[in-house]
């Protein structure tokens, strides 16, 4: 297994491919939620995946930095890698790189209402209520 960490300029046409072509499959595709995934977000976050010894993702999410916070977001876990750890392999080194990056700055997330509790257990707390964005439940949560 190895981690990916780079900034939109370093990530290579093939590698931009790939990234894409996993967040379109879950958050398109699976989810049944048209919606524009490509977006300038993308232009300067950190993306940040892990890739197995074949090169293939098996995780995903971006990191990215605003006046108000730190955000990480488009968190996946490929559907036939899900059940294994890796999506709490690659929160735990999200979090590790941005504490590194960005120390004591506040992280937020808008997650999908039932991962609260996956989120919680990272010390994320919720700042809000349930509310629908592309027509999924979510919450904010704070750290």
């Amino acid at each position: 297994m190895q981690t990916k960490i780079k900034k939109f300029s370093d990530v290579t046409l093939q590698e931009y491919h790939q990234l894409m072509k996993a967040r379109v499959a879950v958050f398109v595709v699976e989810q049944a939620c048209p919606y524009q995934e490509v977006d300038d977000i993308d232009l300067e976050a950190i993306h940040f995946w892990l890739e197995n010894d074949k090169n293939e993702i098996i995780a995903y999410a971006r990191i990215y930095h605003d006046e108000q916070a730190v955000h990480f977001g488009r968190v996946l876990v490929k559907k036939e890698e899900r059940g294994k750890g890796f999506g709490r392999q690659l929160i735990q080194l999200v979090m590790e790189w941005i504490n590194q990056e960005f120390p004591e700055e506040t992280l937020h997330i808008e997650a999908e209402t039932y991962l609260q509790d996956f989120y919680a257990s990272f010390d994320f707390q919720a700042i809000s209520d349930e509310y629908l964005l592309d027509g999924i439940s979510h919450i904010a949560m704070e750290k």
